[in-house]
Parts: structure tokens; C-alpha cells; sequence
């Protein structure tokens, strides 16, 4: 398996990435990994990693690359809450400056360049998000519906918003089957907002499946953070991989 770091090029700058791959020619289903608040970090590489080993071209964007590359925060001290509170409120004016408009150009330059790839086969692309990430999966998903094969969300927030540009509206439009893990202390995403998500989804006749994983805290499959759930973070895998195997490896 390897790795590399690539610039990618968009209508409001360059964009820094991580792509990891598995160990032969290729070419191999694509994915892309969308981050946390925090930001890429070691983690977030080992994740790529373990993704990349189960046969996918795997590509981790820097999606604050308008406030500069990665890493943008000291995250050493997540372990602590007060360490992470203080890392999400850095965080907070670049998540404001990540417009709905602004991340689909980003998910756009993301495609084309996988695209464009000789390592990375034709055909959907699978796209997993955490956080701040699962947001922006499916936002994806639902602006370019013929792309995206497979989408996995975990602990994200704001899927249900009172905007009109909310993420659970565009699901009509996509065409992935659709994999939720909901963290159960969630206030950025409550049991009422999962209620509404899961109407969406079968009003759009998505294939999905949508579940809350008891005991666990938004974050929880962040092995660096203070809310870390080892158990939650195995459950994740066996679901993630055994989407995309299912859905984009044939």
C-alpha cells in the first residue's frame, strides 16, 4: 500500500489532499474521505489506510484549504475535552466559511481529479464523512447523483436544519444507497432530526440503512478525541467496508 500528498485545483484556490492506494497496478474503486472539524490529521491518515487496504483509491482533502493547508490546528491535546472545545472553536469560522455553494465546486475539482486517474476505476465513486464530512457526503451525493454509488455518514450534524438549503432536502435527487451512524448524545443531531432524515430517505425510495449507536458521543469514531468509542469504531468499519465492497468493487 502507499500513500502521496496532491494539490488540486479549484475555482478559489489549490486544494492540499492525501491519497492512499492499495499495492498493485489498479485500477481500483475510488472514495473519497471527508473530514472532521479537526481537520486532517495522523488519524484521519490511518483511516484513509485501512480503507486504501481493503482495495480503494482513496482521496483525503484538506477542505479548509481556503484558510491554509493542513495541519491548521494544534490537535495534540483532543484527549481532554477542554482540548477539543477549544480546537472546535478555531474550527468554527471555517465550517461558517464552507458554503453549500463553495463545497460542491470543492466536490466537483474532487471528481475530475479522480477521474482523471489511472489508478482509480471508471465508475461511482463511494464517499464516507465524519462530522463536518458526513455533511458534506451527502450533500454530494445529492448534486452529482450519476458519481456517487455508495455514501456512509458517522456522528454527523446539521443533516436536518430549518434552512432551505438543509442536507436531508436534496435526497430526492441521489441515487447512492446511504449508510447513518448516529452518535446517541448528539444535540447536533437529535433523535427528532434522525426521525425527519429517515422520512426523507423513504419518501426518495433510497436504499438505506440509518441506526443510532448506544452510548456514544458526536466524534466517537475519533481514536485522538476525548469522546473515542473503540467498539463504535469497529462497528463503523464492518458497515463502511462492507458498503463499498458491495457497492463499488462489484
Amino acid at each position: 500500500m502507499g500513500s502521496k500528498s496532491v494539490q488540486i485545483p479549484t475555482p478559489d484556490g489549490v486544494v492540499d489532499a492525501v491519497v492512499a492506494f492499495p499495492s498493485g497496478d489498479g485500477p481500483f474503486p475510488a472514495v473519497i474521505l471527508y473530514m472532521d472539524a479537526f481537520g486532517v490529521r495522523p488519524v484521519l491518515h490511518d483511516m484513509a489506510d485501512t480503507i486504501a487496504d481493503d482495495g480503494f483509491y482513496v482521496l483525503l482533502p484538506n477542505v479548509f484549504y481556503r484558510s491554509g493547508p493542513a495541519p491548521l490546528f494544534d490537535t495534540s491535546d483532543l484527549l481532554s475535552d477542554e482540548g477539543r472545545n477549544a480546537v472546535f472553536a478555531q474550527a468554527m469560522p471555517m465550517i461558517r466559511e464552507l458554503t453549500t455553494e463553495r463545497a460542491l465546486r470543492d466536490a466537483a475539482a474532487y471528481l475530475d481529479f479522480l477521474a482523471a486517474q489511472p489508478e482509480a476505476a471508471d465508475g461511482t465513486v463511494g464517499v464516507t464523512g465524519y462530522c463536518l464530512g458526513g455533511r458534506l457526503a451527502v450533500r454530494t451525493a445529492a448534486a452529482f447523483p450519476d458519481r456517487i454509488g455508495a455514501v456512509a455518514s458517522f456522528h454527523a450534524g446539521g443533516l436536518v436544519t430549518d434552512e432551505d438549503d438543509s442536507p436531508h432536502l436534496g435526497l430526492a435527487a441521489a441515487k447512492a444507497e446511504f449508510y447513518f451512524a448516529h452518535a446517541e448524545h448528539d444535540h447536533s443531531m437529535t433523535p427528532a432530526q434522525v426521525a425527519q432524515l429517515e422520512e426523507a430517505l423513504d419518501a426518495a425510495g433510497l436504499e438505506y440503512l440509518s441506526e443510532v449507536y448506544e452510548g456514544t458521543q458526536h466524534g466517537f469514531t475519533m481514536s485522538d478525541s476525548s469522546v473515542y468509542d473503540p467498539v463504535g469504531l469497529e462497528r463503523h468499519w464492518r458497515h463502511l467496508l462492507e458498503l463499498f465492497e458491495r457497492r463499488l468493487a462489484g
